[in-house]
């Protein structure tokens, strides 16, 4: 379903029109919620970084190039045709870039702040970022494959945070309760991209 439809659906349970701003923000909310629960493989994208010379250290302002990055899966060394698969960094905490003996690891990334930061062995200047990315919530450009796979879901949340803020508690709880059923279907279906 699209932004609008999703719309409609919770006015059908709310049979509050009325309320279209606080139910746009409540689809919003509800999509943003869904897709930040677990690391989704539809969440997962894939995108070629240039660096601006070779190196043996490299970094790069994360949300300069992908705005609705949500976090690292891994990296990956290539070539200039993004053909040539090498070798995978490991992702570590900042605070584990020396080995035992304060030797500095190599073949490392790690996050420090809104940059990406990269120890290699090698010099190198073309690597595949995996990524998750967060889904677009904007009014003009709304995407998400649970909106399209698991409407449902996002409809009953929707509906749920709309009986909750004008103070229906009984209608809040019941459509929370079908909104999780929603949820564990989600889950079902989308941690591993390969069915049993």
């Amino acid at each position: 379903m699209n932004l609008a439809e999703l719309q409609t659906e919770v006015y059908a349970i709310t049979n509050r029109p009325d309320l279209a701003d606080r139910t746009l923000s409540a689809i919003r909310s509800a999509t943003l919620f869904l897709h930040q629960k677990d690391f989704y493989w539809k969440d997962l994208k894939e995108q070629g970084i240039v660096f601006n010379t070779e190196g043996y250290l490299q970094q790069f302002e994360y949300r300069s190039l992908f705005p609705r990055f949500r976090s690292i899966s891994y990296t990956r060394k290539t070539d200039i045709n993004l053909y040539d698969q090498g070798e995978i960094f490991d992702i570590i905490q900042p605070t584990n870039v020396v080995d035992d003996y304060r030797a500095n690891r190599t073949n490392v990334c790690y996050a420090a702040g809104a940059v990406l930061q990269y120890r290699s062995s090698t010099s190198f200047q073309y690597a595949i970022l995996g990524f998750y990315e967060n889904p677009d919530i904007t009014l003009a450009t709304y995407t998400s494959w649970i909106a399209l796979d698991h409407p449902f879901a996002i409809v009953y949340r929707a509906a749920a945070q709309i009986f909750k803020s004008i103070g229906n508690t009984e209608e809040w709880n019941a459509w929370t309760q079908m909104a999780n059923q929603q949820a564990q279907e989600i889950d079902i279906s989308n941690i591993e991209a390969r069915g049993i």
